[in-house]
């Protein structure tokens, strides 16, 4: 059971294979099940593989309303025309709004039309980092990531997720090199490391080994609901 703060809006951003839009849509069902009116708006304009709204009836059968395509019935349309409801939930005090930005630069700047929401102090801003893709397997490669993000929306980010994973390959291994390296991060950008995703046939094993021991933040269990198991089937 994930807890969180007094801060309603969480934006979260990541590269493209980071799990960001994964790691969104569990945490959503997560924070519904425990009766929080929850929120998810899809921001990612840029990439058409994987986003949240082919999801959408899957999320509204669980309570989680769906905001973001202004072709909502049509999954197939891939035109960046975001609908005016995308506000209706920024605007709502009651409601838990978890944003899932574009994976780089480019696809996190649509936040900017909506800065007026995002008050210092008042929301959460989130790098998903996975080690295991190309762009963010360097400390280096990271952090310039990370400061194009805050340089192009003008946000800054609170907090980094460790989501260091290989699919349905995922080992324990991988979860602690991630770990290590997001540890590292943290410590040069100043910012904490407030999450780690797990993939959930992973969850106990995690939570049964000593790298325990090194985890002071919360881990959330990833279920692939984006990704179709035929899709890592080998051929």
């Amino acid at each position: 059971m994930i807890h969180i703060g007094d801060k309603r809006i969480l934006l979260v951003a990541g590269h493209y294979g980071s799990g960001k839009t994964e790691f969104c849509i569990n945490l959503a069902i997560d924070l519904a099940e425990q009766g929080i009116k929850t929120a998810l708006v899809d921001l990612d304009i840029v990439n058409p593989y994987f986003r949240t709204r082919e999801k959408t009836q899957f999320l509204e059968s669980k309570g989680i309303k769906v905001y973001g395509n202004f072709y909502k019935t049509e999954i197939t349309m891939e035109i960046p025309a975001l609908s005016a409801e995308v506000r209706t939930p920024l605007e709502d005090p009651t409601v838990y709004t978890i944003i899932d930005l574009g994976g780089n630069s480019a696809g996190a700047l649509v936040a900017i039309q909506f800065e007026k929401y995002f008050v210092e102090g008042t929301y959460e801003f989130l790098d998903v980092i996975n080690k295991n893709r190309p762009e963010t397997s360097t400390i280096e490669g990271a952090v310039n990531h990370f400061h194009d993000i805050e340089e192009r929306t003008g946000l800054k980010f609170t907090g980094l997720i460790n989501n260091t994973h290989l699919l349905r390959e995922t080992t324990i291994e991988d979860i602690q090199k991630g770990l290590e390296f997001c540890e590292e991060l943290s410590n040069i950008l100043k910012v904490p490391l407030l999450f780690t995703g797990c993939p959930n046939y992973l969850y106990e094993q995690l939570l049964l080994s000593k790298l325990m021991e090194k985890i002071n933040h919360q881990i959330l269990p990833i279920h692939f609901i984006m990704r179709d198991t035929w899709l890592d089937k080998k051929l």
